[in-house]
């Protein structure tokens, strides 16, 4: 399971789906054991197949020794370590997934000349070194000033480096996926009334913006398959023209609007992976 530091406001979700994944795995005919993440960093591990959402990095770094070994690890602790702000925006831009025009600083930089030659007014600063954990892990700023002093901020919150993104003027989208099969799911969260942290009254109600869902959808699979995510969801920007664009891409996400329609697909998805490994 996740630790409830890296559920912040679905610590409840987050364990409804893990739970409801497991079951769907029992129905199955799978015996699924179910450990606290402060257990699995302590216990021995003998089961072949894990199933997670870790998020601290000593889970990390056993769920990567346990892959290592051989065992299948889903989702990898590789792929989970990829999600991660710097990371992610230097994976995603590399290969040419659709992302907003970034930065990369430390934060003890100056960097309101850089913003104005890139041509960012307003923008988002994310912290890249780890997985957001509170509401000021990702903070908008209107303008390079208001920047700089948030990424001072960040520099005397023990914060060492930052992603800033260029802020997407557009129709918010959130969207759920499992790798390899059918399900996908999306929303405009700001009229649903989901929210983590608030950040969606940014960009505010949806217009209703037209675009190619089949290609939202390939460019989300494209970038679990280059993350190495199997499990995922994240959010995107469709810009006027319809252009879509991944603002954040995230390991097995809470799923909580489409929680029982997921749940049977995470199941599939592992089984069909275990098959996978057999034929190997």
């Amino acid at each position: 399971m996740r630790a409830g530091a890296y559920s912040p406001n679905h610590i409840g979700n987050d364990a409804a789906i893990f739970n409801a994944a497991a079951e769907q795995l029992r129905k199955r005919g799978c015996e699924v054991n179910i450990y606290s993440e402060d257990k699995f960093q302590t216990a021995q591990i003998d089961e072949p197949v894990i199933l997670n959402m870790c998020r601290e990095q000593e889970s990390i770094a056993k769920l990567q020794a346990l892959e290592d070994e051989g065992r299948l690890v889903i989702n990898s602790g590789y792929g989970i370590e990829n999600c991660t702000r710097e990371r992610m925006t230097r994976i995603l831009l590399g290969n040419k997934i659709p992302y907003p025009d970034s930065l990369i600083v430390n934060t003890n930089e100056s960097v309101i000349a850089d913003l104005k030659e890139a041509g960012f007014s307003s923008c988002w600063i994310k912290r890249g070194d780890f997985h957001a954990m509170h509401k000021e892990d990702v903070s908008y700023c209107r303008h390079p000033e208001e920047a700089q002093e948030v990424l001072h901020e960040y520099f005397y919150r023990g914060i060492k480096r930052a992603v800033i993104n260029r802020h997407l003027v557009g129709d918010l989208i959130k969207f759920y996926g499992v790798s390899g099969q059918p399900f996908f799911y999306w929303f405009y969260p700001f009229d649903e009334g989901h929210s983590k942290y608030g950040h969606e009254a940014v960009n505010g109600k949806s217009r209703g913006l037209e675009f190619d869902h089949d290609k939202l959808r390939e460019m989300c699979q494209a970038a679990s398959d280059i993350l190495d995510v199997k499990i995922y969801g994240g959010d995107c920007i469709v810009d006027p023209d319809g252009t879509i664009r991944i603002i954040d891409f995230n390991d097995w996400p809470s799923f909580a609007p489409c929680r029982q329609e997921a749940a049977p697909y995470i199941a599939k998805c592992v089984l069909s992976a275990i098959k996978a490994r057999r034929k190997r």
